[in-house]
């Protein structure tokens, strides 16, 4: 297993963060997400918030790769069109990379 640690800004504002979070509870997935986040090696995915900032923790099995993901997504309509969605809420990082979405960010202490 592999651990990685992204992180994501939401835009500041409150309606469009209560509606962010809102997509994201159970119940409120689109259909196929989920199952595509599974097929491409991740095996556990935690997302949490505070003001603005999105802090992404995924643990992941010996298939993933960022590029097999890429590609997967890519060619999957149902993943195009939620992408899509969640765009309009989010903006990148300070400090990431020119169309980067999630930064990675690096792990500077272990206990």
């Amino acid at each position: 297993m592999k651990r990685y640690c992204l992180a994501l800004d939401l835009h500041d504002d409150p309606k469009m963060i209560a509606e962010y979070e809102h997509w994201h509870k159970p119940g409120n997935d689109r259909p196929g997400i989920k199952q595509s986040i599974r097929d491409a090696g991740i095996t556990n995915m935690e997302i949490y918030r505070i003001g603005a900032r999105l802090f992404m923790i995924m643990d992941t099995n010996e298939t993933f790769s960022f590029e097999r993901k890429a590609a997967m997504d890519a060619a999957n309509e149902l993943v195009q069109d939620w992408e899509e969605f969640v765009g309009q809420f989010q903006k990148p990082v300070p400090g990431a990379k020119s169309g980067e979405k999630w930064a990675l960010m690096n792990k500077v202490f272990q206990l």
